[in-house]
């Protein structure tokens, strides 16, 4: 490979941390991204459009669980990072790192508009030498059809003049084990020598980089990841519909299964699948393989059948409080827990939302608690505040319905105090005086 004075140029200022690196949007993705960065020598300029969140960083207050202000106050005060609400600047930036989100439209087609603003706004300032890098979750192409046109329209060459690689973000919130720099990082350029250019950089603030030969590939590896958890979430639930039929525990099913070592991973069924994650990137990778006509079954089947869980939830419910000679109509039910997994305040397609949608449909009167959420917002616009979980709380709903599992929660006094439990998390599991009033899932 011949010598380029533009990667030399980068690779020494990687090295010695006179790299000046940009993070475009500022979530779960970016912030904690921008931390390592940071935390690893580097000046950071985090940019969001929501001048709430760059207001707030640019405090030393973090608007995510996974970043503690003790971290990143000293890091603001310190001049290591800091935010704005605008693209000004890009020019002088060596690394640019777009983490914005990429939603699905209604028809779960693709929305990649995030990141077309982004890079419209990008593209008009990149110069030779630049290492640009997208970790949003998108469809395998996105990196080559669309940024790379763009970023050579200004009639610089990637590979030669300017970088480009995709890089899948693999953030788990509230992992209190692995986050960004102890989780391996897959990397793939446009070109081999964008591949060396986006390794260098991750190495600096990420344990374990391990590249793929091509932007394509590293799209694909996440879309796999999070398509095989939704998948095996969907045969699992899918069991525990048939143990029911069964008239069988579906966790005592799993546990003995979980038993076998080698050949069985536990995956475990609940009242649907939520995040960011794993209810949209598989219809990313579906969307992709229809232009290919070809049908991704699989991801289809799992996507109806997780999708179908809060009706369950509601079924079952209704079952509940009809042995009880009660309605649906007028039942009172408490709901717990609105995130979508345990102790985090993430509530980005829950299915705890569905959930009371479909009970205040059904003309239930429900409240909720969460540890973590003050209020959530209904698609009807509706706003509920949070109820504070507490004997009298819990004895006058007809019907406690677990949720989210979140470690908070009290279950033995949960149990004691609940005339009636719904436990879609298998929660309770190690309450010994729940018998008779404790219905799983």
């Amino acid at each position: 490979m011949s010598p380029n004075p533009h990667f030399e140029t980068l690779e020494r200022r990687i090295s010695d941390r006179s790299a000046r690196i940009g993070i475009v949007g500022l979530g779960y993705v970016g912030l904690p991204l921008a931390v390592e960065f940071a935390l690893a020598g580097f000046k950071v300029v985090g940019i969001d459009l929501d001048a709430r969140k760059v207001r707030s960083v640019n405090a030393g207050r973090s608007h995510i669980e996974d970043v503690g202000d003790a971290t990143l106050k000293p890091l603001v005060r310190s001049g290591a990072l800091r935010a704005q609400a605008g693209y000004d600047g890009c020019a002088k930036l060596d690394a640019i790192l777009i983490a914005v989100p990429t939603p699905l439209r209604k028809t779960k087609d693709p929305d990649i508009s995030y990141i077309v603003a982004a890079l419209g706004a990008i593209a008009p300032q990149v110069r030779a030498g630049q290492l640009v890098i997208l970790e949003s979750t998108t469809y395998p192409g996105t990196t080559e059809e669309i940024l790379r046109p763009k970023l050579e329209a200004s009639g610089l060459a990637v590979g030669r003049d300017l970088f480009l690689a995709f890089s899948p973000e693999r953030v788990d919130p509230g992992n209190q084990t692995y986050g960004t720099r102890n989780t391996p990082k897959v990397v793939g350029g446009s070109t081999a020598l964008c591949t060396k250019a986006a390794v260098l950089l991750y190495r600096q603030a990420v344990d374990h980089v391990h590249p793929v030969r091509s932007t394509q590939a590293a799209e694909m590896i996440k879309l796999l990841e999070n398509t095989f958890r939704a998948v095996n979430i969907g045969l699992v639930n899918e069991i525990a519909l048939m143990c029911e039929k069964l008239g069988l525990d579906v966790w005592e099913v799993i546990d003995g299964a979980a038993t076998k070592p080698f050949g069985f991973m536990r995956f475990y069924p609940g009242p649907g699948i939520g995040g960011h994650c794993i209810p949209l990137d598989p219809h990313y990778l579906a969307w992709k393989l229809k232009t290919l006509n070809y049908s991704a079954r699989f991801i289809e089947l799992a996507s109806e059948i997780n999708g179908h869980m809060p009706e369950v939830v509601v079924r079952r419910a209704a079952a509940i409080l009809n042995r009880a000679r009660k309605s649906v109509r007028g039942s009172k039910v408490f709901v717990l827990g609105v995130s979508y997994k345990r102790d985090t305040g993430d509530s980005r397609e829950s299915p705890s939302l569905d959930v009371i949608r479909l009970l205040h449909e059904e003309g239930a009167q429900v409240s909720f608690n969460d540890p973590y959420s003050d209020s959530v917002r209904l698609e009807s616009g509706r706003v509920l505040r949070s109820t504070r979980i507490h004997a009298r709380s819990l004895s006058g709903a007809d019907l406690v319905v677990i949720v989210t599992d979140h470690s908070a929660y009290d279950y033995a006094t949960i149990v004691r105090h609940a005339k009636r439990i719904l436990d879609t998390r298998n929660a309770t599991r190690s309450v010994a005086n729940g018998r008779g009033k404790i219905e799983k899932l």
